[in-house]
């Protein structure tokens, strides 16, 4: 299990969603992808599509309006 980054802070939507879906693409299963965001629209959308794709996700709020979207590729 390897785990990777992707900084998307001071993007807006829908940068970090379009990002993600490359990124996870590229990963094995059980691989984390941590996504740095600070864009409400982000807080909201990037989530939804993981669990939607059947990934597991966690967010981590590490600054006011910072957040961190864990996702575990599942499949």
């Amino acid at each position: 299990m390897a785990e990777y980054e992707l900084d998307c802070l001071g993007e807006a939507c829908p940068i970090p969603l379009v990002k993600a879906e490359k990124k996870i693409e590229e990963l094995a299963i059980g691989d984390i992808l941590i996504v740095q965001i600070d864009h409400s629209c982000a807080m909201k959308n990037l989530p939804e599509w993981a669990r939607k794709e059947g990934h597991n996700v966690e967010i981590e709020e590490v600054d006011d309006g910072e957040w961190e979207v864990i996702i575990e590729k599942t499949k």
